[in-house]
């Protein structure tokens, strides 16, 4: 596939066979390095958020999330609990519109059979246009807690620039329970929907709180065992260039590739969700362990009912913080941050100096740590369908990939460039 269709930014895949089996794999990643990382160097502290949001037009609070974590460990920040309540906020926001948008616009037509949204609009126009206001609804928590839904602007370190009111907040959860009433519905139509059956031995890796379905902080665990922390990432985790691949490739020490996202949230944290968020996805069809990527959609949907939720609780118990923000005395350091973004983990680190300009700058996005896990889910679904028709075996790996939701754009962040010059 020279074009990946359905998905954000432009990919290429190919699938090497020679006498039925697979001989080669390779997800190529040709948009040209974003390099936001050096654009950061030499900008104060206080300019990050605003640039990382410019990073993704679709998950722009997850990265503006990530900065302002790491940056406040870096300097030694300390926001109060109703900051920290009203930034998980601004996250369920962007879980509900970008799942949603993934759900309908870009995967449901591979489960149906169509080749886009607007075909499958043109028989399923109920489903779609409840698609669009479950939609409409996370966006309208991001503008009115970060200021737009594209390059939200409302977002510093230490906290926010404003606050909301109540009256604001208590109307906007009477459209969330509204909306809360219709992804029910939605979350057992995409547990209706025909998934291939195909497992696969990944190991999950996400974040783990104590009390929550994770969102902006807890331990960084995995499957297998791994239980670290934000600062000790380059310990367990290393990346690598590929020469097909604008984007790093990301490997567990030691033992390779590992899928981050919302299947690995979801087998990590099964019993961190609501009970009532639990009871729909096993009548969605849905165990607490999920190995199948091709549920992944039904997986989202559960994500966004529990975002509608917690969204709710969280309205339901606002309590106005005494500052829109935490101070910020700057000071030379280093910090760093995992939060979950919809496609999954996504990791900032920082260098301040003594005034807090940014010194160095690194960002792992969700999308290049599971490129190696794609390309592995690749060669393993081929290996026993090498027979089917080309033609056939191609939408099949194509919507494996989709499963992934991957986010292209976001994933080039680095290029190593060697000059070699004459003279």
């Amino acid at each position: 596939m020279n074009y990946l269709a359905r998905v954000e930014g432009e990919g290429a895949m190919t699938v090497r066979l020679r006498n039925g089996a697979v001989t080669d794999v390779q997800l190529r990643i040709f948009e040209p390095p974003r390099l936001f990382e050096a654009f950061m160097r030499g900008r104060s502290y206080a300019d990050a958020p605003d640039i990382t949001a410019r990073i993704c037009g679709i998950c722009p609070i997850a990265y503006q999330m990530s900065t302002v974590h790491a940056l406040e460990a870096a300097m030694g920040v300390a926001v109060a609990e109703p900051i920290r309540r009203l930034r998980r906020l601004v996250y369920c926001g962007e879980w509900i519109e970008s799942h949603v948008l993934h759900v309908f616009m870009l995967h449901a037509p591979d489960f149906l059979g169509y080749p886009n949204a607007i075909e499958m609009a043109k028989d399923y126009p109920g489903i779609v246009k409840k698609g669009l206001e479950l939609r409409k609804l996370g966006n309208a928590i991001i503008e009115l807690m970060a200021g737009r839904a594209i390059h939200p602007i409302n977002v510093r370190v230490g906290g926010f620039y404003h606050i909301p009111s109540r009256r604001r907040l208590a109307a906007l959860g009477e459209q969330l329970r509204r909306g809360r009433d219709v992804c029910r519905e939605m979350v057992l139509w995409a547990g209706a929907l025909p998934a291939r059956e195909y497992t696969h031995d990944y190991e999950f890796v996400a974040l783990r709180h104590p009390d929550e379905y994770p969102m902006n902080e807890g331990r960084i665990v995995s499957s297998r065992g791994l239980d670290t922390t934000a600062a000790e990432y380059d310990r367990c985790f290393e990346e690598s260039q590929v020469p097909y691949s604008n984007a790093l490739q990301s490997v567990v020490r030691g033992r390779g590739a590992y899928l981050t996202g919302p299947l690995a949230r979801y087998n990590l944290n099964f019993d961190r969700l609501f009970p009532s968020v639990q009871e729909i996805a096993r009548e969605a069809g849905l165990e607490p362990e999920c190995r199948n990527p091709f549920r992944n959609i039904v997986v989202r949907m559960v994500e966004v009912l529990y975002a509608f939720e917690e969204a709710i609780r969280l309205i339901d118990a606002f309590e106005a913080p005494d500052a829109p923000s935490a101070a910020v005395v700057p000071h030379a350091g280093a910090g760093a941050a995992c939060t979950e973004a919809p496609r999954g983990s996504l990791y900032h680190r920082y260098v301040v100096d003594e005034s807090g300009v940014i010194v160095d700058a690194r960002i792992v996005p969700p999308t290049s740590q599971n490129q190696k896990a794609i390309e592995d889910d690749l060669r393993h679904y081929v290996t026993p369908r090498a027979d089917l028709p080309a033609d056939v075996l191609r939408f099949e790996c194509e919507q494996l990939i989709r499963n992934y939701d991957p986010c292209i754009s976001c994933s080039t962040h680095f290029l190593k460039l060697n000059i070699e010059r004459d003279a």
